[in-house]
C-alpha cells in the first residue's frame, strides 16, 4: 500500500492503482489517466509506469473553457505520454537491475564454494557490486576479487587515504623489491600497477577463465579458478605484509 509521511493513502496513488487494475481486466495496451490539476506525482508516476513498457501510458489534463459568450467547452491537454527516451530509460533500469540479480548469483555460489575450501571468504556476504573485498590485516590493505562478463581478477588493494598517494606507493615499492619471490611463490606473473597521478596501488592477477556473462553451468570452474588465484595470492604475499607498518 503507497502512504504518504502522514500514513495515509494519497488520492493520487489510488487513481493509480484503479488505473492499473482496469488495464489488467480489460487486458489493454493503452492507459489515459485524466486529471484536472497534473501534479508532480502523477507525472513521475506515468513517466515510471511508461518505463515498465507493459503498456502505453498518457496523461492528460481536463479543464472547462470558454471563448467570449461560448458555451463552456472541455478542453484536454495532454502532460506525459510514451517517449523513446523513457522506454530506454526503463531498458536502461532493467539492463541494470537484471546484472545486480546475476552478480548476486555469481557471488552467493562462488562464496559458498571458496567456504568449502579456505577460511579467506568466510565473513563475507554476496553484493550486487562487480567486487568483493576481504581485510588483510593491514590498515589500507585489502584482498579483492573482481568480476566482470567475461574476466575476474584477484587483487592486493594498497589504499591508505585520500592525501596517502606516496604512501602508497612505498607500501608497493616495498613488496615489489620481493617481487620474484612472490611471483614464485604465487606461480605466475602478477601485474604491478602503479600508475602516475592515480593514488591508489594494485597487484593484479587476471583470471581468465571467465565472467558472470558466461554459462552458469560454467560457473563452478570459474569460481574455482577465482578461489585458487586469490588463495594463492594471499599466500604468496603474506609474509612480506608482515613487515609493513
Amino acid at each position: 500500500m503507497v502512504r504518504n509521511k502522514r500514513g495515509l493513502v494519497s488520492q493520487a496513488a489510488r487513481h493509480a492503482c484503479k488505473l492499473i487494475t482496469y488495464l489488467s481486466a480489460l487486458d489493454a495496451r493503452v492507459a489515459v489517466w485524466i486529471v484536472s490539476e497534473p501534479r508532480p506525482e502523477h507525472t513521475k508516476a506515468i513517466t515510471w509506469l511508461n518505463e515498465s513498457r507493459q503498456a502505453s501510458f498518457y496523461l492528460v489534463k481536463a479543464e472547462a473553457i470558454c471563448i467570449d459568450n461560448s458555451a463552456p467547452a472541455c478542453l484536454f491537454t495532454l502532460i506525459t505520454r510514451p517517449s523513446e527516451e523513457t522506454r530506454e530509460a526503463g531498458e536502461t533500469k532493467q539492463e541494470f537491475a537484471d546484472r545486480y540479480a546475476i552478480r548476486r548469483r555469481f557471488w552467493e555460489t562462488l562464496l559458498d564454494r571458496a567456504r568449502q575450501k579456505t577460511k579467506l571468504y568466510s565473513t563475507l556476504s554476496p553484493t550486487n557490486d562487480n567486487w568483493i573485498s576481504v581485510a588483510s590485516g593491514k590498515p589500507g590493505l585489502s584482498f579483492q576479487t573482481t568480476i566482470t562478463q567475461h574476466a575476474a581478477t584477484a587483487q592486493l588493494v594498497i589504499d591508505r587515504g585520500k592525501d596517502a598517494e606516496a604512501e602508497n606507493r612505498t607500501i608497493l615499492d616495498q613488496l615489489k623489491s620481493h617481487k620474484a619471490e612472490i611471483e614464485q611463490g604465487f606461480g605466475a606473473p602478477l601485474e604491478w600497477y602503479e600508475p602516475e597521478g592515480v593514488r591508489l596501488r594494485r597487484i593484479i592477477y587476471e583470471v581468465k577463465a571467465g565472467g558472470y556473462r558466461d554459462e552458469e553451468t560454467k560457473w563452478p570452474a570459474i569460481q574455482d579458478a577465482i578461489i585458487d588465484a586469490m588463495v594463492r595470492l594471499e599466500k604468496a604475499l603474506r609474509p612480506y605484509l608482515q613487515g609493513i607498518q
